[in-house]
């Protein structure tokens, strides 16, 4: 069976060379840090061993061997030992300085792989590969040797796992996945395998693709990866566990989620299709299961359905976010992930200000208030000033609004106050465009004291 037919002629049919024509990459170009932990196998083998042997020849990458003991009891990904999954990859990444963690776990006669990046659920660039995404493959290759198509599939996982920064970094990010993109549609070395790894490999060459591809307005690659997930979903009586099918869905609404933002043509029928997507797949990653998972689809359904609103000013749809996000903050807690809960809270403050301006309720200004308080505790004046003069900003507008509109003397005086919080840390920044508005600001706001 050939399992690698979705990408035959994939570059052929968009009119360009081929990716391994594309020129060549400066040699100072950065390498990806991967490393391979020792598997979980009740059985001796060294497929581990093999996979980082293999990869290891693969360019842009620097992939090394993790070996050291440790208790391997918490790689089952159906059980609440899920959150030792994450904390201790966690503490390997911090440890080795890794951009990937490639985790290995034996089910029966096959591998189960993982990718695991520093801060998983905390970063929505550039990455669209989950902890729960599983790649199987057999535990016992032939000849000691994996086929090329199947090292190439994950390699093109590894590197749709990275998360970059900085312009070089993605631009070669992009280049190496052409190029495995490329070669998985000439390669027919994995012929051999059966059809139950069938919705797996097309999830991972799904997942490739959309990393590459993600941010063009081009129908046609949008086509192709649905393609692919959808072929995933159409075998999904081969697939052993719920959380798979759950993964898959998640890409698909990913997919279209990246389509409002970056595709011009019927934005209405991809926010309906990202929705019904992200809410199919937390039916199977759900709030109790798989928390992190929900939370972070919350966190994304809230900026669709507030993306919604602002197009077509539906107010539902504003108060929808405010709900979505509320979901996402109570999994993404203070004590667990203090810079997500801060940024949470300060989108949390913006859309409760809105919804209450809107609305003209002052409990809901209040609460808009309270999380961009909460948002002051982890963004702190001596840490970050000037964000955390923006959030004294926003908060002395929302106390305005609520003393202008009440005319009460205390509200505007508490407006003023943090009006001059923000003004003192401007000032020093040497920013004249904030203190000019902020000066404007305060002078509004004592007349407003004074007509009382």
């Amino acid at each position: 069976m050939e399992l690698f037919g979705a990408l035959k002629k994939l570059f052929q049919n968009s009119g360009g060379r081929s990716a391994e024509t594309t020129g060549t990459v400066p040699a100072a170009m950065p390498r990806f840090k991967i490393k391979v932990i020792e598997f979980s196998d009740n059985v001796e083998g060294s497929s581990g061993e093999i996979i980082a042997r293999q990869l290891s020849a693969r360019e842009g990458i620097e992939v090394g061997y993790f070996d050291e003991p440790f208790n391997k009891s918490f790689l089952n990904l159906e059980s609440r030992t899920l959150f030792d999954l994450i904390d201790k990859g966690q503490a390997i990444l911090d440890k080795t300085g890794a951009d990937v963690l490639l985790w290995g776990c034996r089910e029966g006669n096959r591998i189960r792989l993982n990718f695991q990046v520093p801060s998983q659920y905390e970063d929505e660039e550039l990455t669209f590969v989950s902890l729960m995404d599983s790649l199987y493959i057999p535990a016992r290759p032939e000849n000691e040797i994996y086929p090329e198509a199947v090292i190439s599939l994950i390699y093109g996982g590894l590197l749709s796992a990275v998360k970059t920064s900085g312009a070089q970094a993605k631009i070669y990010k992009r280049y190496l996945l052409k190029k495995i993109i490329d070669r998985l549609s000439k390669d027919n070395s994995a012929k051999t395998l059966s059809i139950e790894y069938m919705p797996y490999i097309m999830n991972f060459l799904g997942i490739i693709y959309f990393s590459y591809a993600f941010d063009k307005s081009d129908g046609h690659d949008f086509k192709i990866v649905k393609g692919l997930f959808d072929t995933a979903v159409k075998h999904q009586d081969l697939i052993t566990s719920p959380i798979h099918l759950g993964c898959i869905y998640n890409h698909l609404g990913q997919l279209y989620d990246c389509a409002t933002r970056y595709m011009e043509k019927n934005p209405a029928s991809y926010f309906k299709g990202a929705i019904e997507y992200y809410r199919l797949a937390q039916k199977y990653l759900g709030k109790y299961t798989y928390p992190y998972d929900y939370g972070y689809i919350s966190y994304k359904l809230s900026k669709l359905f507030f993306n919604y609103w602002r197009q077509k000013e539906d107010l539902q749809a504003l108060r929808d976010a405010v709900f979505q996000l509320r979901e996402a903050e109570k999994i993404y807690t203070y004590a667990l992930f203090p810079e997500f809960w801060a940024e949470i809270q300060g989108q949390l403050g913006y859309l409760l200000s809105l919804l209450g301006s809107f609305t003209k309720s002052e409990d809901i200004s209040e609460l808009a208030i309270t999380s961009y308080k909460n948002r002051q505790k982890v963004i702190t004046e001596r840490r970050d000033p000037l964000l955390w003069a923006e959030c004294s900003e926003n908060i002395g507008n929302i106390y305005y609004r609520i003393g202008k509109n009440k005319e009460d003397r205390a509200a505007l005086e508490e407006a003023l106050e943090y009006f001059h919080d923000a003004l003192y840390i401007f000032e020093n920044a040497q920013l004249p465009e904030q203190t000019k508005k902020l000066t404007a600001d305060i002078a509004r706001t004592n007349q407003s004291i004074n007509l009382l």
